[in-house]
């Protein structure tokens, strides 16, 4: 990644897993059934996608640049097809993880994801996978996650009724395009704003108006 430092990215990484689980601690049992800005998924079932993802962040450096995600990406199928075999994965995974708490589920996930971001400084400048000829290293795939983290923070607390803003938009923003070429298309020809964490939102699929309707 260009422009963005290490210690800014993995700061930033951590204040994302941070957030996140202050945000699950205000979830009360029945508010973990309220529906979230990934139209398909309740807060819980967030909860257990981020338990999932953090899992796979392992896999994927355990096995670079061989994973299975790395093969997936050597295809260069086009983004929307990519976008559609993770949603697939994304769901399957999620099926397949035991019924628990959103809470339990948070747990876990910071677990994991605390457990990652430890492993990034050594591995940094190593290959992870590459796509169309861009390679990725596991600095910009750090940024990917990076960014991961603080765009389902946004979602839980538009779940909440709240809202949510990273304190260096532009930051998680770089972090992002450095570690998803295959989204580059999306973000270049996104929204004309000049807020960094608006063309981000827009460019993950998501609509930054969407509000929780509390009765």
């Amino acid at each position: 990644m260009t422009g963005v430092s290490r210690a800014g990215v993995l700061a930033t990484y951590r204040d994302g897993v941070t957030v996140i689980c202050e945000l699950a601690a205000q979830f009360s049992d029945a508010m973990w059934q309220a529906t979230t800005p990934c139209w398909e998924w309740r807060a819980v079932d967030l909860a257990g996608h981020l338990r999932c993802v953090a899992d796979d962040y392992h896999e994927y450096l355990d096995d670079a640049p061989a994973s299975r995600l790395a093969r997936l990406l050597a295809t260069n199928v086009p983004a929307d097809s990519l976008a559609r075999k993770l949603a697939r994965q994304n769901s399957a995974e999620l099926a397949a993880l035991p019924d628990a708490p959103g809470a339990e589920h948070i747990a876990a996930f910071a677990e994991s994801a605390r457990a990652y971001g430890r492993r990034l400084a050594p591995a940094w400048d190593l290959p992870h996978h590459s796509y169309r000829g861009t390679d990725v290293t596991v600095a910009a795939m750090a940024g990917a996650a990076c960014a991961e983290w603080h765009l389902h923070a946004w979602d839980l607390a538009r779940s909440l009724g709240k809202d949510y803003r990273p304190a260096d938009p532009e930051l998680v923003l770089a972090a992002w395009r450095g570690g998803t070429p295959q989204l580059w298309p999306v973000l270049t020809a996104g929204p004309d704003s000049d807020d960094p964490w608006y063309v981000l939102l827009v460019g993950s699929g998501r609509d930054p108006g969407w509000v929780q309707l509390l009765e």
